[in-house]
């Protein structure tokens, strides 16, 4: 179930990537036509002006199909092989999963056109009511189809995917054999998935009030909803599955739900981007209620608070160990503060000390609370100092930036001191303390001990060599790898390529943690696995 989750969580970052980078032109777009920013004269530029649209309509794309991004990636992330057949699958099994439910719908007399909001209120709907009937309802790549939003297209992804691996590989009689293999994935597909949808149709409404219950449930309880989130997201950080509680609060109504230019929206981030790409005048409480759980309150955490932290174990460090402390921490700091990517410098505390983690999941918690009180409205994935600026500063004061940086520096002062403080009480060996001056080399050599094919190798051998090896993926940060006999892994020399700490979350798992330079270690390590598996070495 733990393997389970981990490739599922990790399947998620391709189209949450593509979110970061849309928002983020989304953003500079809508800025560059806010003549309050720009000014008139830029403003009314009507050739630039025609492309800056240009570009929010391509943001928009994106954000538009999201479920099928989601169907996709989930399918491709979590096939064992044959990974194109499983992405053409995937699109196949959307079309037809929702083609399925339109038809239903068409059978009950259920179109566009007669849950259309003027439509029910000339049958005697009130506009409130009209409006709750007409978003249960969507069109989704030309199809009038029940709104599932991205939860839709996460339950055909599994799906496809399920029936991928099961299938992929079958050989039926030599008459029909043709048909067989890879083949078969698509038809068996074409089969299954109506079933999928005609069972939707039918319990999807339950499943919608539930998530309902469970949104209202977290608005009534005010700031401590923010707080509940913001501390929950830490503490799932050791396991990888934080990118699951993050898809429900930005895609479901957990997050919330608005009316923007007459579309219901639903889910955190969708209501943001929504009301950031929006050319009519969008109420700042709309902003305040999608940022609570996206931005502003992660900000203060990458930009302020870990930062703090970091320079607290630094000058807590041997001083015989600061320099190389300083190296290993500020690469960290760096990717905190312009990306948002934490997981490097939480590695460095929390599985020393449990007493630092948890001080980090309450400040995390109180800094997500604390800028719902105070109706901020700054939004971004990562929350890093670029989505900060294009999502806070370029929106001017309404979004109260000038407030996440106020209570920003109180987070640097409360985590400076309260690391110190938990450091020094407890005795904790943080990074560089009670080392001794005598530490061994492969404990302080905490940069790579080799580039490209070199690294590769090593790391390959302190796995266990190739064929202690069962498969090899990577998300942002982490070289996650399935292992056949973990007592082969050398972890001590595993840490001298330049892992910032290892994490294994079962007993065939163990993930590696690089940062944000996993992309190019697990590229150069999967090519070395694969050549030798294949007798190109």
């Amino acid at each position: 179930m733990k393997e389970f989750w981990q490739k599922f969580g990790k399947s998620l970052l391709l189209p949450i990537s593509t979110i970061a980078v849309a928002g983020i032109f989304s953003g500079l777009a809508a800025a560059m036509q806010n003549s309050a920013i720009v000014g008139e004269t830029f403003a009314n530029l009507v050739y630039v002006q025609n492309f800056i649209g240009f570009i929010r309509k391509l943001a928009g794309l994106v954000f538009g199909n999201l479920p099928l991004f989601f169907c996709m990636s989930i399918a491709i992330g979590m096939a064992k092989d044959e990974k194109p057949t499983a992405a053409f699958s995937a699109v196949l099994g959307f079309l037809v999963f929702h083609y399925t439910l339109n038809y239903i719908l068409g059978l009950k007399g259920i179109t566009a056109e007669s849950t259309s909001i003027s439509k029910l209120m000339e049958q005697g709907m009130s506009q409130v009511d009209a409006t709750i009937v007409n978003a249960k309802y969507e069109t989704m790549l030309g199809y009038f189809t029940l709104r599932m939003n991205v939860f839709g297209g996460i339950l055909v992804g599994l799906l496809v995917n399920a029936l991928h691996n099961r299938f992929y590989t079958i050989t039926l009689p030599s008459a029909v054999n043709f048909f067989g293999g890879k083949r078969f994935v698509p038809l068996i597909t074409i089969i299954t998935i109506p079933l999928a949808g005609i069972a939707s149709y039918f319990i999807w409404p339950f499943f919608n009030t539930f998530i309902g219950l469970i949104g209202n449930w977290i608005n009534s309880i005010g700031v401590f909803g923010p707080f509940v989130y913001g501390a929950a997201n830490r503490l799932l950080i050791p396991t990888g599955l934080h990118h699951i509680l993050n898809q429900v609060v930005r895609f479901t109504p957990v997050g919330g739900t608005a009316t923007i230019d007459g579309q219901t929206v639903m889910g955190a981030l969708n209501i943001f981007n929504t009301a950031i790409a929006s050319n009519s005048q969008v109420p700042n409480d709309v902003f305040q209620m999608g940022a609570r759980y996206v931005g502003q309150g992660h900000s203060l955490i990458v930009i302020f608070g870990l930062p703090a932290a970091a320079f607290a174990m630094y000058r807590s460090a041997d001083d015989q160990n600061k320099k190389r402390v300083k190296a290993l921490l500020s690469a960290s700091v760096t990717a905190s503060i312009l990306t948002g990517v934490t997981e490097p410098l939480e590695f460095s505390f929390m599985f020393i000390s449990p007493v630092l983690f948890l001080f980090h999941v309450f400040m995390t918690g109180i800094g997500y609370m604390a800028a719902a009180l105070l109706h901020c409205s700054v939004g971004g994935v990562q929350a890093g100092l670029i989505d900060f600026t294009i999502f806070g500063i370029f929106r001017g004061a309404q979004s109260k930036w000038y407030l996440v940086v106020l209570i920003g520096i109180g987070m640097a002062v409360i985590y400076y001191y309260g690391f110190t403080y938990l450091i020094q009480k407890f005795n904790i060996s943080t990074p560089g303390r009670n080392e001794g001056a005598d530490a061994e080399d492969g404990e302080t050599a905490l940069v790579n001990s080799g580039s490209g094919t070199k690294m590769a190798e090593q790391i390959l051998e302190y796995l266990g060599g190739r064929e202690n090896i069962g498969e090899i993926n990577n998300c942002f940060t982490r070289l996650r790898v399935t292992i056949k006999d973990m007592s082969l892994v050398q972890e001590h020399n595993l840490k001298s390529t330049g892992a910032s700490g290892i994490v294994c979350p079962s007993a065939n798992q163990i993930q590696v943690i690089y940062g944000l330079k996993v992309e190019s270690i697990a590229r150069d390590v999967k090519a070395l696995y694969h050549a030798k598996h294949t007798g190109k070495d």
